[in-house]
Formats: structure tokens, sequence, C-alpha cells
């Protein structure tokens, strides 16, 4: 049933990101991704420092 306490929870699809995709991040703002290590990170390029975003990627969106 749709309403049931026990339902299995919903398993959000796995954000998919390009070299050259603008970004935005909730802690870091905007930024570029730079690098991608498939599956597992992308490196993205915040202006004054670097960092690596690890999957699932849930503060982080495309712009």
């Amino acid at each position: 049933m749709p309403s049931s306490p026990f339902k299995a929870p919903v398993e959000q699809p796995i954000r998919q990101f390009s070299v050259g995709d603008r970004v935005t991040h909730d802690e870091h703002g905007l930024g570029r991704v730079v690098g991608i290590e498939e599956g597992i990170a992308v490196l993205v390029d915040f202006g004054s420092v670097q960092k690596r975003i690890l999957s699932p990627y849930s503060k982080m969106a495309a712009l």
C-alpha cells in the first residue's frame, strides 16, 4: 500500500556531471567541473579552491 509505514525507500537516481558543467554547491557556491572519477567523485573548481565532491552529490546541482 502506498501509505504503508514499511514501504521500501525510493532510491534517487545518481546525478551525472560532465567536465565543463557549471554547478552550484550548498557550502562552496558556484563552480565548474574540471575532473571526473566515474561513479566516485567529481573535481570542482570554485574559483579560490578546488574540491573533490563525493557521490551521490546530495549538496550539488547542475545549472
